[in-house]
């Protein structure tokens, strides 16, 4: 189908490379408009400081000057998206608006009113895959069903990947620039959408098209050893992409391709399988959320919905000691100081505060799911959802219900020298390598000749982990069918 004017809707995809509605866009019209929308929607409600609306600003910038280099520009507006889309498609006359598949349920409603009123008003809807390698029902059980267990579902998923690699070929912007309309890119500054710098630059945060291929070239010299050095978070192990794959600002097909080129050379060690197998997670939460969009609100098996969890002051209280890292385990307050101060928190530190926040203090995962929906610059409601069902035992291919992660062991294997601890706990600093992962166990006092008083200086353990572990047991025999 041909176009003389086609708009294309920037979301998360924020960049000027390998970007599939572009190319259709760019292909299919005489004459290509872009834009990004502020949507007033999704930024009710979030902080003032926000780091991820700094982020986005920032790679809207370095957007806006790549499709000026092109010979485009980028429109910006501040609106609700639904509104905003066909309006705009009206003024410039676009004969289409384009953009790339969202698989969450409230953006699958906006586009599916977008796509509504563009039809009403004549013109035509286009969205295209673009933020997966295999979306939706493309990876099926050999009878056609969906999985709900991840290794079947990455065995899969790499069978069709082998039997069809073209669906890594990246989309060619350069070649079609020329359809590109010209202009001058305004964007609006913070102040103007209602929120102030954040502390993202403080953080050196990377930003953009040019931050994410930064991280990733200093990534792959690391990538041999991924497989171990992701545990530890004192350890400079992860590739720190998952804000950039939320947001886009690089490709998942440069990212796969990149991966399995190297293994095929036999390059990247065991690490690198390892990490691809972590991309496919991340396809798998996103294809479990668009089969079963029941999991934002409950439980992804049902029976777990049944458990009644810790409620009225006392469990309020707990969660904001949860929250604001005053449990009395370092590991688990360490980790939500990092959370809280930085936006970002280690993977295995996800799973370590989640199940003590679940398993150790009683509390619904759904409270703990939405405070890191807040504070992660990472934020994607797939993986995120799917992590805390994980945890909370009630998700697909979930932790047994009895496994229980002891907080302390944790602390003593993945951060047994402390460092971690020490860089978000500096009050304890002075404890011994042993002694700084279970301080309500030092002697008196050795605490005092370090200075330190419990209940001043760092709280009493909120729960006994031992004692929680067997509350946790009770609370989940209501579920007939665990695991």
């Amino acid at each position: 189908m041909a176009f003389n004017t086609s708009l294309v809707w920037f979301r998360r995809d924020l960049r000027a490379f390998d970007h599939a509605a572009l190319h259709h866009a760019l292909r299919q019209s005489k004459s290509v408009y872009c834009v990004f929308v502020y949507d007033s929607a999704i930024l009710a409600g979030l902080p003032r400081a926000d780091r991820r609306v700094d982020f986005i600003h920032a790679s809207l910038a370095e957007l806006a000057a790549e499709l000026e280099q092109l010979g485009g520009h980028l429109i910006v507006r501040h609106a609700d998206a639904a509104e905003a889309i066909p309006r705009l498609a009206a003024e410039l006359g676009a004969d289409a608006v384009f953009a790339n598949h969202d698989y969450e349920p409230q953006a699958i409603a906006r586009d599916g009113a977008v796509a509504a009123a563009l039809q009403a008003a004549g013109r035509h809807w286009s969205s295209h895959k673009d933020q997966v390698v295999f979306e939706r029902a493309e990876v099926l059980s050999q009878t056609g069903g969906v999985f709900s267990v991840y290794t079947p579902y990455k065995n899969a998923w790499l069978k069709k990947l082998l039997a069809d690699p073209t669906v890594l070929i990246p989309y060619n912007i350069e070649p079609l620039k020329a359809a590109l309309a010209p202009g001058r890119s305004v964007l609006p500054p913070l102040a103007e959408l209602g929120f102030e710098p954040s502390n993202l630059g403080q953080l050196a945060i990377p930003t953009g098209m040019s931050g994410a291929a930064g991280l990733f070239e200093q990534f792959l010299p690391r990538l041999a050893n991924y497989g171990v050095a992701r545990d530890f978070p004192a350890v400079k192990g992860p590739s720190y992409l998952s804000m950039h794959l939320r947001f886009g600002t690089l490709s998942i097909r440069h990212l796969v391709r990149t991966v399995l080129d190297l293994m095929a050379r036999g390059a990247g060690g065991d690490g690198a399988q390892v990490w691809l197998n972590e991309l496919v997670w991340r396809e798998f939460y996103a294809m479990i959320l668009f089969h079963h969009p029941h999991v934002v609100a409950s439980a992804f098996k049902p029976a777990y919905d049944a458990i009644e969890w810790e409620a009225g002051g006392e469990a309020d209280a707990a969660f904001a000691a949860w929250c604001e890292g005053r449990t009395g385990y370092p590991l688990v307050d360490a980790a939500m100081a990092q959370l809280n101060q930085t936006g970002y928190m280690h993977n295995r530190l996800r799973m370590v505060t989640a199940c003590f926040l679940i398993k150790d203090l009683g509390i619904d995962w759904r409270r703990g799911e939405a405070y890191f929906a807040l504070h992660l610059n990472d934020f994607e409601l797939a993986s995120n959802n799917g992590g805390w069902q994980w945890a909370s035992s009630s998700g697909c291919d979930a932790q047994p219900y009895f496994r229980i992660f002891n907080p302390t062991t944790q602390s003593e294997k993945f951060d047994g020298a402390g460092r971690f601890i020490r860089r978000y706990l500096p009050q304890l600093a002075a404890l011994g390598d042993k002694e700084i992962h279970a301080p309500w166990l030092v002697p008196r006092m050795l605490l005092e000749q370090r200075n330190i008083v419990l209940g001043r200086d760092y709280p009493q353990p909120i729960v006994m982990h031992d004692e929680a572990r067997k509350r946790t047991l009770e609370r989940y025999a209501v579920v007939k069918k665990p695991g």
